[in-house]
């Protein structure tokens, strides 16, 4: 049996309305990056706040063991994954029997997080994915069952608050009374009598951050002009390219005029542009809206991540002694970009192209330093080279947003043309957008328009790192490749590129096309390095796997 990934942590939260979870990438670098996730809309909050129906209970069961099925296949080691119960399962008198059942068909033990354990693993997972570890920070998070409210300041929780308002409650309020305005008189009334408004101004905050699937929504909808004329979305993409993670209360106000608008053509579209969270986006845009009121919120930031990553967070601050939970700036900045332009399929894929390229850097790179005590090539590759490549990896397909005629070139103009990747100078960025721009079709000769005007040191470090990330993109295409299957090795024969998968018992399949532009770069791999580098393992060709 093959080690675990001791890489990969995972975490499942069992919300109100879904189950989630994510399997996220770290080390003890801080470089923190949701490389998958899993929503199933077991929608537990359906049934009466004192009990979990037999329904929920079987639906939670399969959930979850679908769920168990995925962190075996990826090989994730039992005491890297966690699993929480929020609200639902909180308030529920049969509580207990849902998890000795949870228990005895997974062997996963859940925890009943309080709503101030939820809150602080909240503003957790805030820190992972904004710059506000110096800031005191408000954090609103919408859930189906309770909203967390949780004022934070350099890691440390001042005010934890959790009160019983979600968009699944919220929505069956709505329902039963049929009246909009009936939901904000309610809202207003549970939050004054709840004694938040007192505690959050006896607090202060700086700033304002909001988290959960309601709000990213809400942020989408915006983004994309939801409030207002709808337009081209390649338009409006390259219009906002520059705009943060953030909205201001006019903006919310747009959204929430055209949610409440009746009408079936409001509702197709409404359909149209918000899916499976359609039945409950009024509720919970609106509870927004109140809260933005009631409190005097201007402006709310979005993060991209919540209560799912600050559990892994705490993980890591176990695991990894002295992880700091205020990440790497640049990192940050690359994982919101990335997630700005990409889906949950294009973030795995630059996840595992990343993976793949880090180890064959790690080993040319002490080829480079270290032969015979003389150094192979003339060039010392650094740390930060190796960020400008990971970040190109994670950026590498984000031109897809846009279609996929000439996407890395859509890439390059959207790398180019904004200022979202922090603490990279002018040359750094122009070496991630250069390594997108080829990272497909010819290899670019040294002459070609793009590098003209480029040191000749950087220019250098581009031809290392791009043969670097062309192989990676290939390889990465291989549906069988996990990621911790590559290593990089070098003997007297050349550098060779080891495949392995768990249990050392499928061999992984590359068809003719992929088989083709593995050869071509393979080929230029032993021009740029004058090494030949050779594809070891169990990586069958389309040959071999015809045999």
């Amino acid at each position: 049996m093959a080690p675990p990934n001791s890489n990969l942590f995972a975490s499942i939260d069992m919300g109100t309305n879904s189950f989630k979870m994510l399997i996220v990438q770290a080390d003890p670098s801080g470089k923190f990056l949701t490389i998958d996730r899993h929503k199933n809309p077991v929608c537990l909050g359906r049934d009466s706040s004192t009990s979990i129906s037999a329904e929920s209970h079987l639906r939670a069961l399969q959930c979850l063991q679908e769920f168990n099925q995925i962190l075996k296949y990826n090989n994730i080691s039992p005491c890297s994954i966690r699993c929480v119960a929020t609200a639902a399962v909180r308030e529920a008198d049969n509580a207990i029997e849902l998890r000795k059942a949870i228990h005895q068909s997974t062997g996963l033990d859940v925890v009943v997080l309080s709503g101030e354990e939820e809150a602080r693993f909240v503003y957790l997972g805030v820190l992972q994915f904004l710059p506000v570890f110096g800031k005191r920070v408000l954090v609103v998070d919408i859930g189906g069952g309770s909203t967390e409210f949780v004022i934070g300041d350099r890691g440390n929780v001042i005010l934890g608050v959790s009160l019983k308002l979600g968009h699944v409650g919220l929505t069956q309020k709505s329902l039963s009374s049929g009246n909009v305005s009936d939901m904000r008189k309610f809202v207003k009334l549970v939050i004054r009598e709840s004694g938040l408004i007192e505690k959050v101004k006896e607090c202060g905050f700086e700033v304002v951050v909001g988290t959960s699937g309601t709000v990213r929504a809400i942020e989408e909808a915006i983004f994309y002009g939801y409030g207002q004329d709808l337009v081209d979305s390649n338009e409006v993409l390259f219009r906002n390219c520059n705009r943060d993670w953030k909205f201001s209360r006019g903006e919310l106000r747009s959204v929430v005029d055209r949610l409440c608008k009746e009408g079936v053509a409001e509702r197709i579209q409404r359909d149209k542009f918000f899916k499976r969270r359609s039945e409950f986006i009024v509720a919970g845009a609106v509870l927004l809206e109140e809260i933005f009121e009631v409190i005097g919120i201007e402006e709310m930031e979005v993060s991209g991540y919540a209560l799912g990553e600050g559990v892994i967070a705490d993980t890591l601050a176990k695991v990894y002694h002295g992880y700091d939970l205020n990440p790497n700036v640049r990192w940050t900045s690359v994982v919101r970009f990335a997630m700005r332009f990409s889906d949950k399929k294009r973030i795995k894929s630059a996840a595992k192209c990343a993976s793949v390229a880090t180890e064959i850097f790690q080993g040319l790179r002490k080829w480079i330093e270290v032969a015979d005590n003389q150094p192979k090539i003339n060039l010392h590759l650094a740390e930060k080279d190796l960020e400008c490549l990971e970040a190109a990896c994670l950026l590498h397909n984000i031109g897809l947003s846009t279609g996929k005629k000439g996407y890395h070139k859509q890439t390059y103009r959207i790398i180019m043309n904004n200022d979202h990747l922090h603490g990279y100078s002018a040359d750094e960025v122009k070496l991630i957008a250069l390594l997108t721009r080829h990272h497909r079709k010819k290899f670019p000769e040294s002459d070609h328009s793009n590098l003209k005007e480029i040191p000749e040191v950087l220019k250098m470090k581009f031809r290392i790192l791009c043969i670097i990330i062309r192989i990676s993109v290939i390889l990465q295409q291989n549906d069988c490749l996990n990621f911790q299957d590559v290593e990089v090795l070098h003997s007297h024969e050349g550098f060779k590129l080891i495949f392995r998968q768990a249990g050392n018992k499928t061999a992984l399949p590359v068809g003719e096309d992929m088989e083709r532009e593995l050869k071509k770069e393979l080929a230029q791999f032993n021009i740029v390095f004058r090494q030949q580098l050779l594809v070891e393992g169990q990586l069958c060709t389309s040959e071999s796997s015809k045999s």
